[in-house]
């Protein structure tokens, strides 16, 4: 196999145009240059909005991340990730977004919410590469993570979507300014999300897991969830170890193959496989899986 530099794919990125190649450019930089990054990111992306209360009171009346992390967590990632591989036009990434349309229209869902939460997908992996990523993201990634969006919130049937990478962030920074508050419901998912992360490592490591995931925290989402301010010498311990990583990475040798987050050992719900179509909530009396047996299809 061809060693490559370990500029290699940050040199392709930077020959692609953001504003017609932003899937292919997505792709390689989640896939190939910040693969568990990315997965990090964007579960702290999804979590910022639980501190907002109509998001935070809609998921915890379904249940569904109170009382099925584990399957919520794996069909939010597979989804996702669908889109992710496959392309919006592809035959996966239509049934990935219909699938998101069909949950979504059976609540009232503000379309405010929703430029939140799209926004959190803009904004979040940004600020998490400059902190703690091996490289921070160049500007190219960040026009085309941009536009990725921006057509995955079209399809989603998003209005007045912002038009640039500065403006999902003004938008993301005022809305958390004026609509992050305590709420019982918020700390119900929240607490949820937390104790599903630390079920993943076991015994004690769970605990450390769970603390230090609070450490990366800012104020604002801590006071939102009542949560207390850690001790500021286990954040600086914490944030400085996430930085130790990402330079331990940049000695790594480039990624050959795409690793996408479905072969994240953190999925764990679908050891017999899975079809798109059938990931997800589903109206009662209309879910097409049958419950004697699931299909062993899966997006591979």
């Amino acid at each position: 196999m061809t060693r490559l530099r370990r500029d290699h794919w940050l040199r392709h990125i930077e020959h692609l145009d953001p504003e017609r190649d932003y899937e292919e450019i997505h792709r390689i930089s989640t896939a190939h240059e910040f693969p568990w990054d990315t997965v990090q990111a964007l579960s702290f992306a999804l979590y910022r909005t639980y501190a907002v209360p109509s998001v935070g009171q809609l998921l915890a009346t379904t249940g569904e991340l109170t009382k099925r992390p584990q399957k919520r967590y794996d069909d939010t990632v597979l989804i996702l990730d669908a889109v992710a591989e496959h392309g919006i036009a592809s035959q996966q990434g239509r049934e990935a977004v219909r699938r998101m349309n069909q949950m979504h229209r059976r609540y009232e869902i503000s379309n405010d919410d929703f430029r939140y939460v799209l926004a959190t997908f803009v904004v979040v992996p940004k600020r998490w590469m400059d902190a703690y990523g091996w490289r921070r993201h160049c500007p190219t990634e960040v026009r085309a993570f941009t536009n990725y969006y921006r057509s995955l919130g079209a399809h989603m049937n998003i209005q007045d979507i912002p038009e640039t990478y500065e403006e999902f962030e003004q938008l993301l920074d005022d809305y958390e300014r004026t609509h992050f508050t305590h709420d019982d419901n918020s700390v119900a998912v929240s607490d949820a999300t937390l104790s599903l992360i630390a079920s993943w490592y076991p015994g004690p490591l769970g605990r450390v897991v769970r603390a230090s995931t609070v450490c990366l925290m800012d104020d604002p989402l801590l006071k939102a969830f009542g949560y207390r301010v850690p001790n500021p010498l286990l954040r600086a311990v914490v944030r400085a170890g996430m930085r130790l990583r990402g330079r331990a990475v940049r000695l790594l040798p480039p990624r050959h193959e795409p690793f996408f987050a479905r072969r994240s050992p953190t999925v764990r719900g679908y050891k017999n496989g899975y079809r798109v179509t059938e990931l997800g909530t589903f109206a009662p009396g209309t879910c097409p899986v049958p419950h004697e047996a699931r299909s062993k299809e899966n997006t591979e």
